[in-house]
C-alpha cells in the first residue's frame, strides 16, 4: 500500500543512511520500526498528578524586572 508521511529532514536522512549502510530500502527500515514500536507492550499510564498552586501572595521586589536577565544576575550576586 502507498501512503505518504512527513518526517522531519534529518530523521529522514538518518534513515535513509542507515538503509544504505544494511544494504536495504528505505521502505523496508521503515517497516521494521513501525513492527517494532507496534510488538512492544505500551508503556503504563500513570495516574496525573495535581501540583499545588501556591496562594502566597506578593510579587517581584520593587525595581526587579523579569525581562531583563542582567538585571536578575546582578541581584542574585547581590552586586
Amino acid at each position: 500500500m502507498r501512503t505518504t508521511v512527513r518526517l522531519h529532514d534529518d530523521l529522514l536522512e538518518r534513515a535513509r543512511k542507515r538503509a544504505v549502510e544494511e544494504g536495504r530500502t528505505l521502505t523496508s527500515l521503515i517497516e521494521e520500526g513501525l513492527t517494532l514500536a507496534l510488538t512492544r507492550p505500551r508503556a503504563e499510564r500513570r495516574e496525573r498528578v495535581e501540583l499545588p498552586v501556591s496562594q502566597a501572595a506578593g510579587g517581584v521586589l520593587p525595581g526587579v524586572d523579569l525581562n531583563c536577565s542582567s538585571t536578575l544576575e546582578e541581584l542574585m550576586e547581590g552586586s
